[in-house]
């Protein structure tokens, strides 16, 4: 019909009553039906991760278990303004996207977002710290803790190349690589 479907589930700790629904028809509806059909763009949003209270209920990142389902792309901003972007990618996208926000995004965050609609490129990842000795791969919440620690390795003379996936599936192999290649090493 053309309409989007957007789902939001409270924390990512509750996604799992929906697994089977995400995993074994959105995901495959697509090659169940010899291409015929897709989901008409399913996009799943939910919030991930710690933010220093919530317990076992409230605290989970559950993206792995996402990663390794084909027919899904998982997508994880690193801040409000990709938040924005990489959602509305999202909806655009035909496939069906499940897209885990950084809990400490709603609460600790604080930058501009322009007001207009804009689209960041799924799949695309960005090297957002340049360096020589070493590549440093990451997503979402913990790109923050990676880059103090890119600080703090400079001082004792180690170049770090930061790299944010944005999309962990389907990754950006190429510029991962890339960085690789001229690094020599690879953390993740």
């Amino acid at each position: 019909m053309g309409n989007r479907a957007i789902a939001e589930i409270q924390f990512a700790d509750y996604i799992f009553p929906a697994f089977d629904q995400i995993v074994n028809e959105a995901a495959k509806f697509r090659y169940r039906s010899g291409n015929q059909f897709n989901c008409g763009g399913l996009t799943i949003r939910a919030p991930y991760g710690a933010v220093g209270h919530g317990g076992h209920y409230h605290s989970q990142s559950p993206e792995a278990f996402f990663c390794h389902v084909p027919g899904i792309k998982v997508v994880i901003p690193r801040n409000p303004q990709q938040a924005k972007g990489l959602l509305l990618s999202c909806i655009r996208d035909p496939n069906p996207v499940v897209f885990f926000e950084p809990k400490w995004l709603y609460r600790l965050a604080v930058e501009e977002v322009p007001e207009k609609d804009y689209m960041l490129p799924l799949s695309e990842a960005e090297v957002i710290r340049e360096g020589s000795d070493i590549t440093l791969v990451g997503w979402g919440a913990q790109l923050l803790i990676m880059e103090q620690a890119c600080v703090e390795a400079e001082k004792d003379g180690i170049s770090c190349e930061l790299i944010d996936l944005k999309t962990l599936i389907p990754w950006d192999k190429e510029t991962v690589e890339a960085s690789v290649n001229k690094t020599g090493r690879l953390l993740s």
